[in-house]
């Protein structure tokens, strides 16, 4: 408990993937172990509310930061465009979190032996790193 009675908020929390925007980094379906109010980077993947629907939350990657919030994009450049092209800058106070990790759900209806559990935790859990080229993609256009 805080000294104000109340109990301390849990900076982390989970979100999913819906969508293609972000492959080859985050696939449609993937669990998303989201750090909010992480210090954020250039580069970072976060979660964010979307600037003209705020009740829909989005995952995009922090591309740069200007006075009226941070540009962001999405990995996939062939998916249709939903991101800073398409609303401008995300203000600051809408991005929620950073995101530290990703994991795929595991099969329904296996067996979930010993074996398998280390197959899955080797092939399907990973951690969401900053693309630190970022910065350099942007200088070079």
């Amino acid at each position: 408990m805080t000294d104000e009675g109340r109990e301390p908020r849990v900076p982390l929390g989970i979100a999913e993937v819906l969508g293609t925007s972000m492959v080859p980094t985050l696939l449609h379906g993937d669990q998303l172990l989201v750090h909010y109010g992480a210090e954020l980077r250039v580069g970072d993947v976060a979660v964010l509310r979307h600037p003209l629907q705020q009740d829909l939350l989005i995952v995009k990657r922090l591309m740069e930061l200007r006075e009226s919030g941070w540009w962001v994009l999405g990995d996939n450049a062939d998916d249709e465009v939903v991101d800073s092209r398409a609303f401008g800058a995300v203000p600051i106070e809408l991005v929620l979190g950073r995101v530290r990790g990703r994991f795929r759900p595991m099969t329904a209806g296996r067996r979930r032996t010993v074996g398998y559990l280390v197959s899955w935790f080797v092939s399907s859990v990973r951690p969401v790193l900053s693309d630190r080229s970022v910065s350099r993609r942007l200088r070079a256009r």
